[in-house]
């Protein structure tokens, strides 16, 4: 039966190929309804005439319709190519949109295909295509991800199929994401061309065009799925074989500065953090407020582990709205070095937890700004009750651990509710503080008025569990308090991160100010924690590439072992 839609179909694509156009061809595949109407004729066409059982049939035709081979001397192949599009036309005559998850599954089949004509030296052509591909892949497993209704069947089968293998289950997003780095890895890899990916006008050639739009899809899925070993990878590969980032479009540049940010941030190094996250707000469009906001947040957070607090106007910008009650309060706290207030502030019961939950930055909150707090405790100790010391007289002056620690005992009472403030309830307390390490392995014991029916030994509900690793262990009497040996080993972490400038006399308790002969004692003893920090370190950012930077060779890049600011 004739199919004149079709030949008129594979006619276009035929002449696109004699002229190297993929952008073109990318226009003319279509994947997503409602359809064009010619496309339409063609779906009917193709159900009429090749039905799923005359695919081979399908292949003839498009073999036959398509060149083989590329014109020229030494021409590439176009044969994995002709097969991708019959792959194409296989798809939108099955393709069933309301059924989504056979949709992802068939898209994802469509890809792979398309990732093998990647690989071929003709591969640029299809390059769009797979972006494109990709990008609708993507969007489909998230959602997919976010619809546990739709993916229970699936997922129980991937449980039972995990189980026999003894291998991780790879979640539904982790697999279209692991697809897309096989095509994501083939344009890193490109050897075509100038060793350095250059062509004569200096911008990236061949496959490499698409290093950073398909690294940026791969990171999305990776980051929605959590999965940062894999997003390591990624970065890893691009520090070794990716022409400078500023080479490439902003636009891809600031999603890839941004993914890198949220990278470093997850791994603890603050500092690198902040370069690429203050890179990616910078070169973000005005205009991109969502993409601005998501940026800023993060960029807010990694400043204030590094003692730099946002000035005010920073917070009268559109996108950030609503931040300044969220982040102002829990600078202030670390201002003051005021630990009951920033306890309270990283509650698990205060207001604002959730929202810092949900952004993933509670804990390194709570975590890494104990640093800060300490160091303004001792710095506000200092100012009330410390020894300015006497030129004249040649002694230096001090601070009293011991005047530190009351000063610490009491805000953490205040935050505990002990003393002077109502105590809370001791329920919330437990959740929210931990009197014990474990208690979440310990249960209260059966009541000694429970009926024996319900005692049944069987019954670890009606007894109580204890793990048996902590069998003899009970919970402290009383609060998790501060000790003067605490407080003398903070002080002395401190000094050793420089962000106190002296010496601990530990015969005395005392903390002694070096060097302030000429100078403040408050100025020299207590420096300026983020200049201390960023003294510290360098501007090299693992996974960047920046301009005149020569890239790794092969080498092995440990993105994560360094050690992390603060620690």
């Amino acid at each position: 039966m004739a199919t004149p839609t079709v030949d008129e179909f594979l006619d276009g694509i035929a002449r696109l190929m004699k002229q190297k156009d993929g952008a073109k061809i990318q226009d003319f595949l279509h994947y997503e309804p409602p359809w064009p109407p010619i496309y339409e004729r063609m779906v009917a066409e193709l159900r009429q005439t090749y039905p799923a059982a005359e695919h081979h049939g399908l292949e003839r035709k498009c073999l036959e319709a398509l060149p083989a081979h590329e014109e020229g001397d030494g021409g590439g192949s176009f044969t994995s190519f002709v097969s991708f599009v019959a792959k194409y036309f296989a798809f939108i005559r099955d393709v069933d949109v309301s059924q989504l998850l056979e949709t992802h599954d068939k898209l994802k089949a469509l890809l792979g295909q398309a990732s093998i004509a990647l690989s071929a030296s003709t591969g640029i052509l299809i390059l769009p295509t797979v972006i494109s591909l990709s990008r609708t892949l993507s969007k489909l497993a998230i959602g997919l991800d976010k619809r546990p209704d739709l993916v229970a069947n699936l997922t129980s089968r991937e449980a039972t199929v995990g189980a026999e293998e003894a291998g991780e289950r790879v979640t539904l997003a982790e697999g279209s994401a692991n697809l897309i780095r096989e095509a994501f890895k083939k344009c890193a890899s490109e050897r075509s061309g100038n060793a350095s990916g250059l062509d004569n006008s200096g911008k990236p050639e061949g496959r490499r065009t698409g290093i950073y739009l398909m690294a940026n899809v791969c990171l999305k899925l990776f980051f929605h799925c959590r999965k940062l070993r894999s997003a390591e990878q990624i970065f890893a590969l691009i520090y070794q074989q990716s022409p400078p980032l500023f080479l490439y479009p902003a636009a891809q540049r600031t999603t890839f500065l941004y993914y890198l940010g949220r990278y470093h941030f997850a791994n603890n190094h603050f500092y690198r953090a902040q370069l690429a996250l203050q890179e990616a707000y910078f070169q973000c469009h005005r205009q991109a407020t969502k993409q601005r906001r998501l940026i800023l947040i993060y960029l807010i957070t990694s400043n204030i582990i590094l003692g730099r607090f946002p000035k005010p106007h920073i917070y009268q910008r559109p996108e950030a709205r609503g931040l300044q009650e969220k982040f102002e309060p829990i600078c202030c706290a670390l201002a003051k070095g005021d630990i009951a207030s920033f306890r309270k502030l990283t509650d698990l019961d205060n207001p604002s937890t959730a929202w810092f939950l949900h952004w993933r930055i509670l804990l390194q909150i709570n975590n890494r700004c104990e640093v800060i707090l300490w160091r303004s405790l001792a710095r506000r100790t200092f100012l009330l009750s410390g020894n300015q010391g006497d030129v004249s007289r040649r002694t230096a002056p001090t601070l009293r651990i011991e005047d530190v620690f009351v000063l610490a005992t009491f805000l953490e009472k205040r935050a505990l509710g002990i003393g002077s403030e109502p105590p809370e309830d001791s329920t919330s307390q437990k959740a929210s503080r931990g009197d014990h390490t474990n208690s979440i392995f310990i249960f209260p014991p059966t009541p000694a008025d429970t009926p024996p029916a319900q005692a049944d030994d069987s019954s670890e509900v009606a007894h109580g569990y204890i793990d048996p690793d902590l069998l003899d262990c009970v919970e402290p009497p009383d609060p998790d308090l501060p000790t003067i040996e605490t407080v003398e080993s903070m002080v002395a972490s401190l000094v050793d991160q420089d962000l106190l400038h002296g010496f601990i006399s530990h015969g005395q308790k005392r903390f002694a100010i070096t060097g302030a002969k000429n100078a403040s004692p408050l100025a020299v003893g207590f420096p300026n924690v983020w200049a201390t920090l960023k003294a510290k370190m360098d501007d090299e950012v693992p996974g960047w590439v920046k301009e005149g930077q020569q890239r790794g060779g092969g080498t092995v890049m440990h993105l994560s072992g360094a050690r992390p600011v603060g620690a």
